[in-house]
């Protein structure tokens, strides 16, 4: 806090302005819960807000001590420019710097929408003061024409169905307003509940937390009671969320990711967040996961059904429970004891068809596949609980596009040099090629392909793209276009060959070749002028370590960039 030299002074002076707001020495002789409020009009996921943040500062004065409201940056995935991940980072360091400058003993964080938790999960580890996180909760389904519709899965279902002809401008407009009926976050298992699934399972967050609907009150009573173990952690001072996000609950998190159908953003967050801890993401462990953990959990955009429905089927205390050989039960929680206290017991489980047992699983695999080979060096995700299996074996020719601007002028262009079995490859489009990793590696099928009947293609890049997504997409190669990376050097016509069950992804030019085209590239982004975004394009670390900024991990260096500071 604040020194003027003379502690007692300081202390006195900081009562005097405190109580100018009405507060009493009764009040301020208690424990102190900092809530942080991600409020925003430019953010409908966080509509929820208010209503929550009263619900917890009502359980942490029931629970004697004193709840004080602060404001930090609050982004939403749709109105963020240039992206949404570019601004992560900056709204981690606002809430690490926030609640490292402000007085408090705990702090609860209120965020839901796609980055938000993420950032607050890294800020509040590198701040080191006991959290508890609550989610906002996913949005509730919407309905036309007797059909469920949920944001954002069926938004690029329906828009690809408009793009071909099929759905006309008036019928799109009014399903337009039925995809997003409520405040809160994707009811799909897009990023955001991937993220607050793995909040709960790390033990950041209550029981249930991460599926309660954003508009029911069960989601309310959630916030009352997060804000009661927030007052008690304000008295214990345990455990420091640097104590959770430890290696086996960092491995936790991976088996529930792949189990879920989660979304590729989150081994990017999972990534940033382990590295505040001090540890780092075995890709190759995390593939390893895959190959053992089905996927289980039956939401879009891997199967049929939405996050209220995964909810009302028992949440995570019931995958948990269909979990428990493949995960480290022993791990602790906020509110005290261990992750085992929190599977749901066989007596309380009832009949349910959307989290599947180990033996009818939804996919024999889970969710993610890590690849690697020549385009690749550092790996490469695909989401192969989303694509078209007929596509997991294939080679094609590469048809590229230089940028996002490039990419978007061409697409549709009718003379486009394309055809269905070629790989789309866009490049110039990872953390500082974009900048910021924009969620452009759902590269649109083009519109002369489209209106044939062409639903997927095997599409490439060093972008992301939204864990609402679906189709044969390779995501985050790593290391990116504008750092240097094999991608670059792709060029139209190249043989580039997909192979799955291998992991592995090739351009099938031979080495020589490569190297001659390496040494005749020229940089095809320019540093910033200025501010954040120099910062930024500086600093920014690659897609495998979690895109997070190089001085603030506490991670250990990986290999490849000992070499890279040597050379």
């Amino acid at each position: 806090m604040t020194s003027y030299g003379d502690a007692a002074f300081s202390l006195f002076l900081r009562k005097a302005f405190i109580k100018a707001a009405g507060y009493s020495d009764d009040a301020l002789d208690r424990p102190i819960v900092g809530v942080v409020n991600t409020e925003s009009d430019y953010n409908p996921c966080h509509g929820n807000a208010p209503q929550l943040i009263e619900a917890v500062k009502r359980g942490v004065m029931l629970s004697g001590a004193l709840p004080m409201v602060f404001p930090t940056i609050s982004i939403h995935e749709s109105f963020a420019h240039p992206t949404s991940m570019v601004l992560r980072n900056l709204m981690a360091m606002d809430t690490e710097e926030m609640i490292r400058a402000q007085p408090m003993d705990a702090v609860v964080v209120v965020g839901g929408c796609d980055k938000t938790l993420p950032a607050q999960i890294m800020g509040a580890i590198s701040a080191d003061l006991p959290t508890v996180v609550v989610p906002v909760g996913p949005m509730v389904v919407g309905h036309h024409k007797g059909e469920t519709l949920g944001a954002c899965t069926d938004c690029r279902r329906l828009w690809s169905g408009h793009r071909a002809g099929e759905i006309d401008a008036a019928e799109i407009d009014l399903v337009n307003g039925r995809l997003a009926p409520s405040v809160g976050t994707c009811m799909v298992m897009g990023t955001a509940s991937t993220m607050a699934i793995i909040a709960e399972v790390i033990g950041l967050a209550v029981p249930y937390a991460a599926s309660i609907p954003a508009p029911l009150a069960e989601r309310v009573r959630s916030a009352e009671a997060s804000g009661r173990v927030a007052a008690a952690l304000a008295v214990s001072g345990r455990p420091f969320p640097s104590e959770l996000v430890t290696p086996a609950a960092l491995r936790n998190a991976m088996v529930v990711m792949q189990a879920i159908g989660g979304s590729t953003n989150g081994i990017i967050h999972l990534a940033a967040i382990a590295g505040r801890a001090g540890h780092a993401i075995d890709l190759t462990e995390f593939d390893r996961i895959g190959r053992e953990v089905p996927v289980l959990v039956d939401l879009k955009p891997s199967g049929e059904h939405y996050m209220e429905h995964f909810h009302d089927a028992g949440g995570v205390p019931r995958l948990l429970a269909e979990l428990t050989g493949f995960l480290d039960l022993t791990v602790p929680v906020i509110g005290g004891g261990m992750l085992a206290d929190r599977v749901m017991r066989r007596e309380d489980m009832h009949d349910q068809h959307v989290i599947r047992p180990l033996g009818r699983p939804l996919k024999s695999q889970g969710a993610m596949a890590v690849l690697s080979g020549n385009l690749c060096p550092r790996g490469a995700v695909i989401k192969h609980s989303a694509a078209s299996p007929a596509l997991m074996q294939h080679t094609g020719r590469a048809v590229v596009f230089e940028s996002v601007a490039d990419l978007a002028e061409r697409i549709d262009d009718p003379n486009l040099d394309v055809a269905a079995d070629d790989v789309l490859v866009l490049r110039n489009a990872g953390p500082k090629g974009a900048p910021g990793m924009p969620e452009a590696g759902y590269i649109p099928i083009p519109k002369k392909l489209a209106a044939e009947g062409v639903k997927d293609m095997v599409r490439l890049s060093d972008a992301r793209m939204s864990g609402t997504a679906f189709g044969t997409v390779i995501l985050h190669v790593s290391p990116e276009a504008a750092a240097g990376g094999p991608l670059a050097l792709v060029r139209n016509g190249d043989r580039i060959k997909l192979d799955v069950a291998g992991r592995r992804i090739d351009v099938l030019v031979d080495d020589a070749e490569l190297v001659r085209r390496a040494a005749a590239a020229r940089p095809a982004v320019e540093r910033p002028e200025r501010g954040y975004a120099q910062l930024y394009h500086d600093h920014v670390l690659q897609a495998d370590q979690g895109c997070d900024f190089d001085f603030l991990t506490a991670a250990p260096a990986a290999a490849s960039d000992i070499e890279e500071a040597a050379q």
